[in-house]
């Protein structure tokens, strides 16, 4: 102001990280819902969720509130929250999956949060899940060719068909084995490491 009299003014507001929009449309394509907790006015988040493509968007919330609306969400299929500040570690904790972004994230967030991205790039949630199927499907190949293996050589040895050297081979060349598909997942990720 200049005698009174306003000559100008700065507005101030967060600013919408870059690959955001692109993490949104990610998650869709993996079938995932995506809705914003925020404590900012409601005309503030209703902009950030429209220009983002969000499914649902609660403005004006609490700590409290956040952990509420999650129970509500969270009745009928497992959730992931997301965040980076003091009021988001109530609901990080009540999460099926806390993720907190931990370059600008508080201490007690980062502390609460499940997984912990340490950059400030939201597409490290799709890169993280892709990853976690990823793995879970190595991990339940592992589970049914090494009980399979067993089954078949217990069966095999009761039978009198195979002798004490193929007991040995399911014993410890099936752990060998499973160790070994297991590094498919480091291999994978190297290879897909850009989304």
């Amino acid at each position: 102001a200049i005698n009174n009299k306003c000559e100008g003014y700065i507005c101030l507001a967060d600013a919408v990280k870059q690959d955001s929009m692109l993490t949104i449309k990610q998650l869709k394509k993996l079938g995932l819902k995506t809705y914003m907790f925020t404590g900012d006015k409601q005309t503030v988040a209703n902009s950030v969720a429209q220009k983002l493509n969000i499914d649902g968007c609660f403005a004006q919330m609490l700590p409290e509130d956040k952990v509420d609306k999650l129970k509500q969400i969270n009745k009928n299929n497992p959730i992931a929250f997301i965040g980076d500040g003091i009021n988001d570690a109530p609901a990080l904790s009540n999460a099926n999956v806390g993720i907190a972004m931990g370059v600008a994230g508080s201490d007690i967030a980062i502390e609460v949060a499940d997984i912990v991205i340490l950059t400030d790039e939201p597409s490290k949630v799709v890169e993280t899940i892709k990853i976690a199927k990823n793995t879970n499907k190595i991990v339940l190949q592992n589970v049914i060719f090494t009980i399979g293996f067993k089954l078949l050589t217990m069966l095999l040895v009761s039978l009198g068909i195979a002798g004490m050297w193929l007991a040995v081979v399911a014993d410890v060349g099936v752990n060998v084995l499973a160790v070994l598909n297991s590094l498919r997942a480091m291999k994978r990720y190297n290879k897909n490491k850009k989304i």
